[in-house]
């Protein structure tokens, strides 16, 4: 059964590239052939700012966009987050997703693709992967900055990237592969996913 990757795009701003870069890395996630993957928008989902009484650890949700994104995360066995950099931060948006749950990330490992200026939002990454670090993801140190991404749209606002980010994008969906297959051995499998392995 191929390991699910879920692909999030994590910057809800009208006007956003995200969503561009997002398909981008889906299409490279789909050509290396490794996992079932999905691109999950975070728009979608209308998550309040931290609006459920009870501490994610219990995981007693009482909203419905807090149950639905509980329901997508726990799908995965890893992630690929697309963030922007806001005052050389993760954007609000993505921080409070990950903050809204807790038990859903455990054990599981995550790339980030950033984009923006020179740094192409690498100071974003390195405090998106140190949160990741602390609801027990493996923060894959190898990252992907897009520097200047505006150069790498065509006129029709596709996003195609240089072969310096593409040869960085499949050393990490590699590295995701391995860690994981790992770490999936050290969470407890679902009923349903136990019954079809023992098929």
């Amino acid at each position: 059964m191929a390991l699910k990757l879920n692909i999030i795009v994590g910057s809800t701003r009208p006007g956003r590239v995200g969503p561009r870069i997002g398909q981008w890395v889906k299409a490279a996630a789909e050509h290396h052939g490794k996992f079932d993957v999905a691109l999950v928008d975070l728009a979608d989902f209308h998550l309040p700012l931290l609006d459920e009484a009870s501490h994610p650890r219990l995981a007693e949700y009482q909203n419905e966009p807090t149950k639905q994104w509980s329901a997508s995360v726990a799908s995965a066995d890893a992630y690929v987050f697309v963030t922007p950099e806001y005052d050389y931060f993760p954007p609000a948006s993505l921080v409070n997703a990950i903050q809204v749950l807790s038990k859903e990330w455990g054990y599981k490992t995550a790339g980030v693709v950033s984009y923006g200026g020179v740094s192409g939002g690498l100071r974003a990454t390195e405090t998106l992967r140190q949160l990741l670090g602390n609801v027990n993801v493996h923060a894959l140190p190898q990252t992907v900055p897009v520097p200047f991404f505006p150069q790498h749209m065509d006129e029709d606002g596709v996003f195609g990237p240089a072969k310096e980010v593409q040869d960085g994008a499949r050393l990490m969906l590699d590295e995701l592969h391995k860690w994981a297959g790992a770490l999936k051995t050290l969470r407890p499998a679902k009923a349903g996913e136990a019954a079809r392995e023992a098929a």
